[in-house]
């Protein structure tokens, strides 16, 4: 049992490894999926075990696939750069209150399309406006922390705005409004918060006038001004539809992926993207990293290790309403830190399933979301937005952003989690 169990740790870090390495250009779900295959081969998990995972992770997988082929439409009409000109435009030439707009339009996204979502269409947006803006190196870098701060932070208040949540509420039979209801107050802390203290950490780097005349004016970028008036119709319908679909237990990834199918076909036929493009461009690789990966973690659940870890969260349990809630969410957070916000969130829901307390629940969402931030590998939506300005020039240091992120995540945290209680 000890080779079995010390063969299944070794495999996880190997595989994990790998994903945040990516040797040669190996992408994310084809390390996954091999690591995957070898632990079949090695009998740490079996073909039973792959159905199990499956059973788990097809909904949250696509309708992660559908809200990015959505979100990849709407940045294709322009309704994303849009709504970042405007955000600039309010602003009327002040600095901070760019930075603020700025903040809770990265919010808005992360809410409503997932934090890959923000991290990856909104952040390209804000760094090529920010350097027509002439800005400096350290007022753009004051930005985009900020930004791939929110995104992950602001990710709680639907199922769909983070793949973590999809899972946790298939798993624990959520459904979308009794989600919404239990997330909303800690979404606006969250907000409120993180707001708070990135202006805190970050305001030297941010000037106090910006000229905004250098800016196009907002509907230059639209492509269709009908799709683009179009697309917040359609928007609303998709919300609703979430709403009814959770009254007949439908699967959220029914309406996310099929919605998405529907606007691409609709944006297509008035000539405003390429749909072969935009299928072509979708992040495919993450369905092979969400199945591949959680193979992998589950071989951890068959020698024990989730038993551990239960054994831990039991004790918390029996302590105060508050010290199992914050004693959840930080192991989730500290957890989603070293090893992984994607791997955590299924240990954490498996080691959860038998305590019987929906708070420790969320906050073990509410930890894998936020708790990733405090290192460059704690969550794929961060491997993603690094690895997107990486390719614009910029490189953040593993260090400065460890740091960033130790100072800030913590206090937010603390405070997000307490609104459970």
């Amino acid at each position: 049992m000890f080779s079995l169990m010390l063969t299944a740790i070794l495999l996880f870090l190997i595989t994990l490894i790998f994903v945040i390495w990516q040797p040669r250009g190996l992408q994310i779900g084809t390390t996954a999926v091999i690591g995957a295959i070898v632990a079949l081969l090695l009998g740490v998990v079996s073909f039973d075990d792959v159905y199990t995972v499956f059973s788990i992770i097809w909904d949250a997988t696509l309708a992660f696939i559908g809200i990015i082929i959505l979100s990849m439409v709407l940045d294709a009409i322009g309704f994303f750069e849009w709504a970042a000109l405007k955000m600039a435009h309010f602003s009327k030439g002040s600095g901070r209150k760019m930075f603020i707009y700025a903040v809770l339009l990265g919010a808005f996204v992360s809410a409503l399309f997932a934090n890959d979502g923000a991290a990856l269409i909104l952040t390209p947006i804000l760094l090529a406006k920010m350097k027509v803006l002439r800005l400096n190196a350290k007022t753009i870098l004051a930005f985009l922390l900020a930004g791939g701060f929110i995104s992950d932070s602001a990710s709680l208040p639907f199922v769909f705005s983070n793949l973590t949540n999809i899972v946790t509420a298939d798993y624990f039979h959520i459904g979308f409004i009794e989600f919404s209801k239990n997330m909303l107050l800690p979404f606006v802390v969250s907000v409120a918060v993180s707001l708070l203290f990135l202006y805190l950490l970050l305001y030297r780097d941010i000037p106090k006038r910006v000229d905004i005349a250098l800016l196009p004016e907002p509907k230059s970028v639209l492509k269709s001004e009908k799709l683009f008036t179009f697309s917040w119709f359609f928007l609303a319908v998709l919300l609703a539809g979430y709403t009814i679909g959770d009254i007949y237990h439908i699967p959220v990834s029914l309406f996310a992926l099929s919605g998405a199918l529907l606007f691409l076909f609709i944006a297509s036929r008035a000539h405003a993207v390429s749909a072969k493009a935009i299928i072509k461009e979708a992040p495919w690789q993450v369905v092979w990293f969400s199945l591949g990966l959680y193979v992998v973690v589950y071989g951890l659940k068959n020698v024990g290790l989730t038993d551990e870890l239960s054994t831990i969260l039991h004790y918390l349990n029996e302590q105060s309403q508050t010290i199992a809630v914050v004693g959840t969410g930080f192991i989730a957070a500290a957890l989603s830190a070293v090893m992984n916000n994607m791997p955590t969130i299924m240990v954490m829901d498996i080691a959860l399933e038998k305590i019987g307390n929906d708070a420790m629940i969320y906050a073990n969402i509410i930890g894998c979301n936020l708790g990733p931030k405090m290192t460059p590998f704690g969550s794929l939506a961060t491997l993603l937005w690094l690895h997107s300005l990486e390719k614009k020039g910029i490189k953040i240091s593993f260090w400065s952003y460890t740091k960033f992120g130790l100072i800030i995540t913590p206090p937010v945290l603390l405070l997000v989690l307490l609104t459970l209680v």
